[in-house]
């Protein structure tokens, strides 16, 4: 065999080496997807085990035969009540410090636990996640509350249903606390070496559904946002209807999300655009 020959059948074999690689890690990817964009962790303690009073745990059942659970708390007087839609991680249980501020401030509160979350039967997917929050949106509008004294506040992967919710159904007000254009945008920018576009079966593309709202709109974002980073929810925002106000928290990550001033801004411009 002569060296260009040899040299011929090592490129050839590296490539068939790299491509059969390259396949394996895409088939990996697809099936396990899901893994890599939901967190869920499964307790499911009483209300009243992690500090909370006043409230009442309510067993939902979704169109499709799931049983999600929901925290939920009455509002003082003409106060408006606060739908409340998660992240990717952990359970309601963890947020019990936002649900009491939230009540510190007069408003009723709906924690709705995702399906595959603390006490929720099933497995996440954004079909199902949609499910979930459309029935506890119908569950207090069957309690006689007025849509417009409904306001919608998603937290990260929780935007992503809040836009498509109030995109669809009428609300007081949106709050998105670190959202993105889309999930698939997230992952074309963590993975540029894949073909996320084919492969992401739950998208979230908030960018094509946010024209819709008609309702005021708050996007809160922390400059130094690495899981999520805030050029994504700039996007967002530019892709919003008026009225529509952009906050940034300032030099902070991902974290801030747990911090109760990041709860106070979005509680006073509810304050604002919710009066009475």
């Amino acid at each position: 065999m002569t060296r260009e020959a040899n040299a011929l059948a090592i490129l050839k074999l590296t490539l068939v080496t790299f491509g059969v690689l390259y396949a394996s890690l895409l088939s990996a990817m697809f099936l396990w997807q899901r893994e890599l964009q939901y967190f869920p962790t499964r307790r499911d303690p009483s209300p009243q085990a992690v500090g909370l009073a006043d409230l009442t745990r309510v067993d939902l059942a979704t169109p499709d035969g799931e049983t999600v659970v929901v925290w939920s708390s009455s509002a003082r007087a003409d106060r408006p009540t606060i739908l409340f839609l998660h992240g990717n991680g952990g359970e309601i249980a963890d947020r019990a410090d936002r649900f009491a501020f939230y009540q510190s401030r007069g408003y009723g509160v709906t924690f709705l636990s995702w399906r595959g979350y603390g006490g929720s039967s099933g497995s996440p997917t954004e079909t199902g996640l949609l499910a979930d929050a459309k029935a506890a949106y119908d569950h207090l509008r069957s309690q006689g509350l007025p849509p417009d004294r409904i306001v919608l506040v998603g937290e990260s992967l929780g935007t992503g249903v809040a836009v498509q919710l109030s995109a669809a159904n009428p609300v007081g007000a949106v709050v998105l606390q670190a959202p993105f254009s889309a999930a698939v945008d997230l992952a074309r920018a963590a993975y540029p070496w894949l073909p996320v576009g084919l492969l992401m079966k739950d998208q979230f593309r908030s960018r094509d559904h946010i024209a819709s709202i008609r309702a005021p709109l708050l996007i809160l974002h922390g400059e130094r946002d690495n899981v999520v980073p805030p050029v994504f929810g700039q996007r967002l925002y530019n892709a919003a209807p008026d009225p529509k106000t952009f906050l940034s928290l300032g030099p902070v990550g991902h974290e801030a999300l747990f911090d109760p001033a990041t709860w106070a801004a979005g509680a006073d411009f509810i304050d604002r655009v919710m009066t009475p």
